[in-house]
């Protein structure tokens, strides 16, 4: 394969990725502006401010997890191609770091729970 082959299916996958979001985003956000139109006093604004914090709270956890898991899983198969007893070892590690996502999703949810 080529450097030319692997920048252009890169760019293709970068391509079709900004055409999902966008996509996305057409869907969803009628939704979000009729929601934001109904906000009308200071105690639902801040509602709106719960739900944003919420959001990074769980985006980040799930962010970081994503970022974790790519370093430990790409460790772990090369541990594992050079010793496989190991695998169940390396399964654990990697379970560790998807409890970020879980610790995301539970302050996620006791943000929720303050409304």
């Amino acid at each position: 394969m080529t450097t030319y082959s692997f920048q252009r299916k890169i760019g293709l996958s970068l391509f079709l990725t900004f055409v999902l979001l966008l996509g996305t985003a057409l869907i969803f956000s009628p939704t979000l502006y009729a929601a934001a139109e109904a906000v009308t006093s200071e105690s639902d604004s801040s509602v709106a401010w719960v739900c944003i914090a919420a959001a990074i709270a769980f985006g980040l956890g799930a962010i970081s997890a994503g970022i974790a898991i790519s370093n430990v899983g790409s460790a772990a198969m090369g541990a594992i191609a050079e010793k496989p007893e190991i695998g169940s070892n390396a399964l654990i590690f990697i379970g560790l770091a998807e409890g970020l996502v879980v610790f995301g999703f539970i302050t996620a949810l006791m943000i929720l729970g303050k409304v």
